[in-house]
């Protein structure tokens, strides 16, 4: 299934890349709050709240959740994501479900921050795949409608427009968007050259979230790209060919990673644009395909002493751990002892080891344009990090 179009060469990405380091400064210092957008790369719970398409979805059912919370959550992974290790490092406490704080009858401080992200979302709405004869499983959880929720909210965190400023002000905004608009295509059985022409629509949507926000006074946004899609279980496993020509050295299938990287140059062109007509806000790009990427070509280098491409969970059986049609949490899935030894915890998703590590390069500046002023993060949470160094 390799792909015949082409890309923007690496020199240039490069060349973008030193140019928007030289042109943006240190975001903005401290938080005290933070507020999520997105998929099941965010998604802390939502799903647990929002009626299932037909039965429940995997992430809420054991093992996950095993290695930090000892039950599910509604987290796809083991343990914790990069907002939850954000939130951590930033001294703040996990970022609550918007769905679970409507659903609580407990006390929940909501100017600490709220989580709209939900497994499944895409950046486009609803309709844009419907037009397309597309099947999204997930509905009415799409960035706009993410956005409107947020909008919804808004009143009932503060009670006056000065009020409000200064929370916005003063908080993280985290989104990631564009993978499930991309492989929800491919999987249902059109080509990378149609993908690819639908990466225009998702950036776009993502730029204009980013330009409501912040005429909602929103300080701080931290878009994140695409991870290398290419290099996990399951679509290694759905994917596989007998052309080792489609593969890189690293054994990643190069037309998906080529998708990814499409989409996160033009989201990197765009958030640019932003940051120039908009000064006073600070757009950050958290880089989490560079991130992750040596996790697959230096595994044992960062602790990953198992094999990068295998699962953590799965149905067992090489080279991937992965059965396509059963998803991990479903019988007869299981998960292998010492998740942290794994980059992968069920094919889709990456494990908490592995979001550890991501989130380091990102709050020391690694993998973020402009970088985090390192002078927020707690040095406390961050002795957690010390024997990876």
């Amino acid at each position: 299934m390799a792909s015949s179009f082409h890309f923007l060469h690496k020199p240039r990405l490069l060349h973008i890349f030193l140019i928007l380091t030289i042109l943006t400064p240190y975001a903005i210092s401290c938080y005290t709050s933070i507020f999520g957008f997105g998929d099941s790369l965010t998604d802390t719970g939502n799903t647990l709240y929002i009626p299932p398409p037909s039965k429940a979805p995997n992430c809420v059912l054991p093992p996950y959740g095993e290695t930090y919370f000892h039950n599910p959550t509604g987290r796809c992974c083991d343990g914790r994501l990069i907002i939850d290790f954000t939130a951590q490092n930033l001294g703040l406490p996990f970022v609550a479900p918007y769905f679970g704080v409507r659903n609580s009858s407990g006390a929940v401080n909501l100017e600490k921050g709220v989580n709209f992200a939900v497994i499944g979302a895409p950046a486009l709405d609803d309709s844009f795949f419907e037009e397309r004869g597309i099947t999204n499983p997930f509905k009415n959880v799409s960035l706009r409608r993410q956005l409107n929720w947020f909008k919804d909210l808004l009143p009932s965190l503060c009670s006056t427009p000065s009020n409000r400023k200064k929370l916005l002000q003063s908080s993280l905004l985290m989104m990631n968007f564009g993978g499930n608009d991309y492989v929800r295509t491919l999987i249902a059985g059109r080509g990378a050259e149609e993908v690819r022409s639908y990466v225009p629509f998702v950036v776009n949507t993502i730029s204009s979230a980013i330009n409501e926000l912040i005429e909602l006074e929103v300080g701080t946004i931290m878009v994140q790209g695409c991870l290398p899609v290419g290099c996990l279980p399951y679509y290694l496993t759905y994917f596989r060919s007998s052309d080792k020509e489609e593969y890189d050295s690293r054994g990643c299938l190069i037309w998906l990673n080529k998708i990814a990287e499409y989409h996160n140059e033009l989201l990197q062109i765009k958030l640019n644009h932003i940051r120039q007509l908009h000064p006073h806000a600070t757009i950050i790009y958290g880089d989490i395909y560079n991130a992750a990427l040596p996790f697959f070509l230096f595994p044992r280098k960062f602790g990953f002493t198992k094999e990068a491409h295998m699962a953590c969970c799965g149905t067992g059986g090489l080279p991937y751990n992965i059965n396509t049609s059963v998803a991990c949490g479903y019988p007869p899935t299981f998960a292998f002892d010492h998740p942290f030894m794994y980059v992968s915890w069920d094919g889709f998703h990456l494990t908490e080891a592995a979001y550890r590590l991501i989130t380091k390069g990102l709050l020391e500046g690694r993998y973020t344009i402009p970088p985090i002023n390192t002078s927020c993060v707690s040095t406390v949470v961050s002795a957690e990090y010390s024997k990876f160094d």
